[in-house]
């Protein structure tokens, strides 16, 4: 059931909770280095474009689509993307020849 018992409208308490619960959250994003946040970004669409070439016909165009912005945030954050920079680079890598071999599996 909703916080406002499903009356409609909110009540102060649960505008306050909910205020509370929005500032948690804020304080969990803050205390994690946002290349963190963004390596978890790129892996997301490492899995994407995974997906995407998994089905049968793979899904070529939105597996490029989840590649090339990959490659947008690996390739055009180079050096800022922390520990996790060298496994970015290598998972672009991998998934970038997995569409290149699937593609000339399904064109030829």
């Amino acid at each position: 059931m909703p916080p406002d018992g499903g009356r409609g409208e909110l009540s102060a308490d649960d505008v306050a909770a909910l205020q509370e619960e929005l500032q948690e959250a804020q304080r969990e994003i803050l205390s994690v280095p946002a290349s963190a946040i963004v390596a978890n970004h790129v892996i997301g669409l490492f899995q994407l474009a995974a997906v995407h070439l998994q089905v049968s016909p793979p899904n070529l165009d939105d597996a490029r689509l989840a590649i090339d912005a990959m490659g947008i945030l690996v390739d055009g954050l180079n050096g800022r993307l922390g520990v996790d920079e060298g496994t970015l680079e290598d998972a672009l890598a991998q998934i970038r020849l997995a569409y290149v071999q699937i593609a000339g599996g399904v064109e030829a």
